[in-house]
């Protein structure tokens, strides 16, 4: 595992090569240095969702009974990370490589080769860049195999959570559900979970997809004197917003959240028109940018 240090005057940005993850994103203020994601546990040497952010390629989420079809053809997955799913695709696991790197920028890639676990050969890039207060987060998947195979991305941040947090991500719709961490049923947004206009997250286990989104999303720390801004080019339609609890996480304290930018819909593969995920043939890419950007108030 290799550590890269990304600088600007005012932010400081911790990339691993293990998983492409991002171990902090720090901003210096002149109340003191203030974290913009959950710092890595364990200096970041723990296991990948004990970081700070890290890519979803070739997919986000699950793969309802690590099986699917397309185009006529039946595939099986390998269940992973001590999940009972094959989880989040193999990045988050992978160890990247070095492409370029700069005082403030970075380019890491992982060729992946298909096997018994998961059908996607690929190559995945993931560009970290800081201009200032922000972070620009751009990501791609090509399909390097000799069959057409449909394929997401995504971006899996963890927030820091304060009593006064506020979101703001408007969407149309998300999913139910179910005990297997699985969509149930799209139903209109619930008051608690209506973020078209500045809410809390209510305290208790949120773990849901968001439809329709605009890309567009806020998050307020009113007693940090911080805004986050996020803004996503139109493949990032989708999000999930995960918050344990510690009847399901005894080591839960509530001090974060994950708002995942989405281009598909969480076990996509096994619904009409594949849920957002997208048919790429050999040779064709799939690419998509993420904008993150403080405000100190």
């Amino acid at each position: 595992m290799d550590t890269l240090r990304l600088r600007t005057d005012v932010a400081e940005l911790t990339l691993s090569t293990r998983g492409a993850a991002v171990l902090g994103w720090n901003l210096d203020t002149s109340t003191g240095r203030l974290p913009l994601l959950r710092p890595a546990r364990h200096g970041g040497n723990g296991v990948p969702d004990e970081t700070a952010a890290f890519p979803l390629v070739p997919y986000g989420n699950r793969v309802g009974g690590n099986a699917f079809a397309f185009a006529g053809r039946d595939y099986r997955l390998t269940p992973n990370a001590g999940d009972r799913y094959h989880l989040h695709g193999d990045g988050w696991l992978s160890d990247w490589a070095v492409e370029t790197a700069t005082g403030s920028s970075a380019t890491l890639a992982l060729r992946h080769v298909a096997d018994a676990a998961a059908p996607w050969d690929y190559l995945a890039r993931q560009t970290a860049a800081l201009d200032g207060r922000r972070l620009t987060l751009t990501l791609s998947v090509d399909n390097t195999g000799h069959d057409a195979l449909p394929f997401g991305l995504g971006w899996h941040p963890y927030f820091p959570l304060t009593p006064r947090t506020r979101l703001i991500a408007p969407a149309s719709s998300l999913w139910l559900e179910g005990a297997d961490h699985l969509p149930t049923e799209e139903v209109p947004l619930p008051a608690d979970l209506d973020f078209r206009k500045a809410a809390p997250l209510p305290d208790r286990w949120i773990n849901n997809g968001f439809e329709d989104w605009n890309g567009c999303a806020r998050i307020d720390w009113p007693e940090r004197g911080l805004t986050l801004t996020i803004n996503t080019g139109p493949i990032f339609s989708r999000y999930v917003v995960y918050r344990p609890d510690t009847t399901r996480d005894p080591a839960y304290t509530g001090d974060w959240f994950c708002f995942e930018p989405m281009t598909h819909t969480v076990d996509g593969f096994r619904m009409a028109g594949m849920g957002g995920l997208v048919p790429l043939r050999p040779g064709e890419c799939l690419e998509g940018q993420i904008s993150l950007e403080a405000l100190v108030r």
